[in-house]
């Protein structure tokens, strides 16, 4: 043991080393590209005129920069509460990385069918599912449903003409908890300007949770995805099916998606579920067949 012991000390003290390395390098990585940077520039700022102070031996300013310090600390926590709450929930996501995810696979089988008609038919639409942290304040933000998911639902809820296709639609488990919910916005200042509002709220949910927000633009039809307060723009159908089944750790199955309804088509044929098209075009060839048959 008498040999082995520095051998332990210095490993040990490597460990320590890596691990207060790799947390310096964590806070650095959620930080980057937020309000928090410049402000840490700041706060580096004074950390070195707090030593220069000490070892200048500058009376005032050392006397000064002393009596601040402990009102400075909690300064700091009341200016990145956001940034903190983010990198708490941050850490209790990854602890409970095996835990799995709370939506069913048949679930976002129906997200990634209403976004492809929304993009189709560049209906607005932006859809949160619920992971590890509640969302419970912003469900009672908006109107309660608690109803089973579904792809018919999501499409009538949307509709440009129903009283709820303005805000949000949060989706806890395979149940639509409420719709028309209201989302904090991102004060990320390095987004871009081409973001409109139903863009920040997603990020500004994801900024906030460990949710998933599904965006579709209304100008372009453009399919997004927002996860850690960082959105993925210009999806595809696929690459949506793709990240939902990443980012919620479970295998989601192709399926087959409905065709492009014609513009000029003014019905609401473009809103039919998938299912219920191919059943009734079933249902005519069946129709056609007897019609020829003769007599």
């Amino acid at each position: 043991m008498q040999v082995m012991a520095p051998w332990l000390r210095a490993s040990f003290t490597v460990l320590d080393i890596l691990l207060v390395a790799l947390i310096i390098y964590e806070v650095l990585v959620m930080i980057r590209g937020t309000r928090a940077a410049p402000m840490l520039a700041g706060l580096a700022a004074v950390a070195v005129a707090f030593y220069l102070a000490r070892i200048g031996e500058l009376a005032t300013l050392n006397w000064l920069v002393s009596h601040l310090l402990p009102y400075i600390v909690f300064a700091l926590i009341v200016v990145f509460q956001s940034e903190i709450r983010h990198v708490l929930s941050d850490v209790g996501r990854r602890v409970s990385f095996l835990r799995g995810s709370t939506v069913e696979g048949d679930s976002y089988d129906d997200i990634v069918l209403a976004a492809n008609l929304f993009s189709q038919h560049q209906t607005g639409a932006l859809i949160v599912i619920e992971r590890e942290i509640g969302l419970r304040t912003y469900i009672e933000s908006g109107v309660a449903m608690d109803a089973r998911l579904s792809y018919d639902l999501l499409a009538t809820i949307f509709r440009p003409s129903a009283p709820l296709h303005d805000g949000a639609v949060i989706i806890q488990k395979d149940r639509l908890a409420a719709a028309a919910c209201f989302l904090p916005l991102s004060m990320n200042p390095v987004l871009s300007t081409q973001l409109g509002t139903r863009h920040r709220a997603a990020i500004g949910i994801t900024e906030e949770t460990d949710a998933i927000a599904v965006i579709v633009s209304e100008e372009s039809g453009a399919i997004s995805m927002a996860v850690g307060g960082k959105i993925e723009r210009d999806l595809t159908v696929e690459q949506l099916r793709e990240r939902l089944s990443s980012e919620l750790r479970r295998y989601m199955a192709p399926v087959a998606l409905p065709t492009a309804v014609p513009e000029a088509d003014d019905s609401d044929a473009g809103l039919e579920s998938p299912l219920r098209a191919r059943a009734s075009s079933s249902a005519d060839g069946d129709n056609d067949a007897d019609m020829e048959r003769p007599l």
